[in-house]
C-alpha cells in the first residue's frame, strides 16, 4: 500500500507535489494544534487534582486534631442554647422586633447536617430602617455567639441617604447528638 501511494506521489507534477506537501502539512499542523490543547486541559486538570488529593490528604492527617478540636468545642456548647432552624428564625425576628425594626423579610432556612452538628443558615432582610437601630440589632445577634453566627452582612442606602437596607445571612449550630 504505501508503495502504491508512492509510486502515484512521485508520477505527479512537481506543482502537485508542493500542493500535497502543503496539505499534509497543514493537517499536521492542524493535528499537533489540537493535541496541544487537549495536553494543556490534561495537565491543568492533573494539577487541579493533585491540588485537591493534597488538600485532602492535609485533612485525613489532621483527622485526630480536628476530632478533638471539635470534642472540645462541642462540650463548651450547651445543647439547650443551640438553635434549630425554625428557632433560628424566630430567635432573630426577636432581636429585630427588640432593636425596633419592623420592615423585615427572610427566606427559609437551609440545613447542613454532618455527624453530631448541623448548621442552620438564614437570608434575612431589613429595609427603611435607621443606623441606630441595625446598629443595635447587629450588636444583640453578636451577643448570641456562638450560637448565632453573622456570615454575611452588605448594607445599602435609599437614594435619600437616610434609610437603610440590611440584607445579611446568619447561622446556627445545632447539636444533634
Amino acid at each position: 500500500m504505501i508503495r502504491t501511494i508512492r509510486a502515484l506521489f512521485l508520477g505527479r507534477l512537481l506543482r502537485e507535489k508542493l500542493l500535497l506537501v502543503a496539505f499534509a502539512a497543514i493537517g499536521a499542523l492542524w493535528w499537533l494544534s489540537a493535541f496541544s490543547s487537549r495536553l494543556g486541559a490534561f495537565n491543568l486538570q492533573q494539577r487541579r487534582t493533585t491540588l485537591s488529593l493534597k488538600e485532602q490528604q492535609q485533612w485525613l492527617d489532621n483527622r485526630k486534631a480536628i476530632e478533638t478540636s471539635a470534642e472540645k468545642a462541642a462540650a463548651k456548647l450547651e445543647a439547650a442554647k443551640t438553635l434549630d432552624g425554625s428557632r433560628l428564625l424566630a430567635t432573630v425576628n426577636t432581636i429585630a422586633r427588640e432593636a425596633g425594626l419592623k420592615n423585615t423579610s427572610s427566606g427559609s432556612p437551609n440545613a447542613q447536617s454532618s455527624g453530631q452538628f448541623s448548621i442552620h443558615t438564614l437570608d434575612y432582610t431589613v429595609i427603611r430602617a435607621d443606623w441606630e437601630s441595625l446598629t443595635k440589632f447587629y450588636a444583640a445577634l453578636q451577643q448570641r455567639s456562638p450560637y448565632i453566627g453573622i456570615e454575611h452582612v452588605q448594607i445599602t442606602a435609599d437614594p435619600t441617604g437616610t434609610q437603610l437596607t440590611l440584607a445579611l445571612r446568619v447561622s446556627s449550630v445545632e447539636i444533634t447528638r
